[in-house]
């Protein structure tokens, strides 16, 4: 992975210094200043902690966040981490053709093309892509759909509409559509609103599967908010009238509904969503895609406002206990399938620190906000 060189780590600190120099000893949280100076940290101290290979999902969701900081805080340190990641890469997916994790990191390659107009940057993604329109592959093999987890509408649906919209393709609208159906199809749950992590937690019509400690159905807040995440993201990039739009929206407003009365009074969401007593502390992760997604959608007009800021003014309070003055963000869920309690204040992945730097990038435009 990528990480700052000496003599840029330097400036990157000084840029911090900078920001950080002319605001009052004690800004608020929603202070733009504030927002700012805190994602340079975040973003500072996991690229000088690197855990997995640059191509992994995880790092996919990171780099998205930290294009949204770059964005956001238009730090030229930033983006040269950046490009420094797609050359290091030669900005190649992961190695598997059909699996949603292995272009997640495909993300950021385009947005970074957008800016730098390399097609060299983008046809690796394209080429793998084309072939897992045509080859079906392993994972329709081996579960009868291409996208059977629910995480994998954070990793690809977004980097289909990407290409859609960048290339002005339909076709790779029309691809989008189909898998993600699919996907919606087997795993949500329409009384619920909300997605099962895969098929291995869906209840058969006698009532049997895996539940949790209090009989409820077992609904994963990460997995959720990677959905509703990846749901941003897929709308950024969708046309204003293409057909399908409408249906995704529709699907967004449900999620957020259900979301919104689900967050627990400290602003985060528990690691399983319906079972929130049994497990320790709000999870980072999944409360972060949440709070950019309900942020998200009240700067696009989809959500009503009055109705959903104070969820957002609640959740980013509670992120911001979970990040450590050096900009470790905090009680972030290992990597898993299901709710889990094997986490704590110390508990980091890269991921974490990607959710929370994308509801920076969407808090800081709620004016209200930066007001308070």
């Amino acid at each position: 992975m990528t990480t700052l060189t000496t003599g840029n780590r330097f400036f990157f600190m000084l840029l911090i210094g900078s920001m950080v120099a002319f605001t009052p000893s004690e800004p608020g949280i929603f202070s733009p200043d504030y927002i700012k100076g805190r994602m340079l940290t975040v973003v500072d101290w996991q690229l000088k902690n690197p855990k997995h290979k640059t191509t992994n999902w995880t790092n996919g969701a990171m780099y998205a966040g930290i294009f949204a900081a770059y964005e956001t805080t238009k730090s030229p340190v930033v983006l040269d981490s950046l490009m420094a990641m797609g050359e290091r890469t030669n900005w190649q997916p992961g190695a598997r053709y059909d699996h949603a994790d292995d272009i997640a990191i495909c993300q950021t390659y385009i947005n970074l093309y957008r800016l730098k107009k390399d097609r060299r940057m983008i046809q690796p993604t394209i080429d793998t892509v084309q072939k897992m329109s045509r080859v079906p592959g392993r994972e329709v093999a081996n579960h009868g759909i291409r996208w059977w987890w629910c995480d994998a509408l954070f990793m690809a649906p977004p980097v289909l509409c990407q290409l859609g919209n960048t290339l002005n393709q339909p076709a790779y609208f029309a691809l989008n559509d189909s898998l993600y159906r699919q996907t919606y199809d087997l795993l949500y749950n329409k009384e619920q609103h909300l997605f099962a992590r895969d098929a291995n937690y869906l209840i058969n019509a006698a009532g049997e599967g895996k539940k949790e400690s209090n009989g409820q159905k077992i609904f994963w807040s990460r997995g959720n908010g990677w959905v509703i995440g990846g749901l941003a993201l897929l709308l950024q990039e969708l046309p204003k009238n293409h057909p399908s739009r409408n249906g995704y929206i529709t699907l967004f407003k449900q999620m957020s509904e259900r979301l919104r009365g689900l967050q627990q009074t400290d602003g985060l969401w528990r690691s399983s969503l319906l079972d929130p007593a049994a497990f320790p502390g709000g999870e980072g992760s999944g409360s972060g895609f949440d709070c950019y997604a309900l942020a998200w959608g009240i700067n696009q007009g989809i959500l009503d406002k009055k109705t959903y800021l104070s969820a957002v003014q609640k959740a980013w309070t509670g992120l911001n206990t979970l990040v450590s003055p050096e900009g470790r963000v905090g009680w972030v869920q290992p990597i898993g399938a299901d709710p889990r309690k094997n986490f704590s204040a110390d508990s980091w992945e890269v991921y974490g620190a990607g959710a929370y730097l994308l509801a920076g990038s969407e808090v800081i435009k709620i004016r209200e906000l930066s007001k308070s």
